[in-house]
This record gives structure tokens, sequence and C-alpha cells, in this order.
């Protein structure tokens, strides 16, 4: 109860235009209801209101769409689309709940709990090249199987939180 009632402290309203990068470390929710261009990196829960308009690449752990948003969507846990959404571009979603009547133009690859070098690559937006000399060089957590790799979405995300890309 404690957790959740700092979670619910940390609520950031976006009710202007706005344009830019915005990035959370720490988990937070927040609402978009103006206009947004740039890109998003949230933790905690991103809701896009059902009058926003956002034109930007999106990373985040549960984003929920209710307006409009152009761009590329990734939801490490959960992506919802209200019955107000318009999707316009590909999505990543560990888990994705789509209500009748939301719009989603674009394409869908689910992220499963474990990726193979290609999809690692998508996901941390990096070329292949570098994965798999993060991954032979042991710099990236994974495991050798057969001619490829195999790597568990869970130990990515704390590889990255902890800072470690590329080091």
């Amino acid at each position: 109860m404690a957790l959740r009632r700092r979670l619910e402290e940390k609520i950031m309203d976006l009710d202007a235009n706005m344009q830019g990068s915005l990035s959370f470390k720490d988990p937070v929710n927040v609402r978009i209801n103006g206009k947004f261009e740039g890109n998003l990196e949230i933790k905690g829960t991103l809701t896009i209101g059902h009058t926003a308009s956002v034109f930007a690449d999106i990373v985040g752990d549960s984003i929920i769409i209710g307006g409009r948003v152009k761009g590329k969507v990734t939801a490490k846990e959960a992506l919802v689309l209200l019955p107000t959404a318009i999707m316009e571009g590909d999505i990543y979603p560990a888990r994705l709940n789509v209500a009748e009547g939301a719009i989603l133009q674009g394409r869908c690859s689910m992220l499963h709990d474990f990726m193979n070098a290609e999809e690692l690559a998508r996901y941390l937006e990096v070329d292949l090249g570098s994965i798999l000399e993060w991954a032979n060089s042991g710099k990236v957590p994974g495991a050798k199987e057969g001619e490829g790799w195999r790597f568990e979405r869970r130990t990515i995300d704390s590889w990255v939180s902890a800072g470690k890309v590329g080091k």
C-alpha cells in the first residue's frame, strides 16, 4: 500500500502543447491531454487522454491510449487502446488490450519473455552487429543456443536500468 501511495503522489498532467524529449527514471504517472511531439520514455503509467494528439516514439511500462498517437510505441508491461484511440504506427506490447472502436493502423509485434539477437536489436534500437559483439564478449546477459542467442526481456530491462548498455 505504501508503494502504491508513493506512485500515486507522482502524477504529472500535461495539458499544454509541448515539444521535445521527456524521460523519467523513477516510476511516475503521466497524463497527456494536449499536444506532444518528440520522444517519451516513461517508467510507470502513461495515459494519452481522448483529447490528446501525440506525435512521438514512446517507450513505457504501461501505456493507455485514448486519443491520437502517431509513432512507434513499446509497452514493456501492457498497452491499452481505449474506444476513442487512433494509433498510427508500429506497436511492441508485452500485453495488448484493444477496445471495440479503437483504430490501429500499423504493425503489432508482441514482446516475448525471451528474444533472439534481431529482436533485442530492435527492442534496444541498436544495430545487430553491436548486439552480437556485446553477446560474444559477455557485455549483455544472454545464453548461446546453437548458432544463435537467447535473451530474457526482464534481465535485459534490469541491465538497461543499471546503465550497463555497451559497457
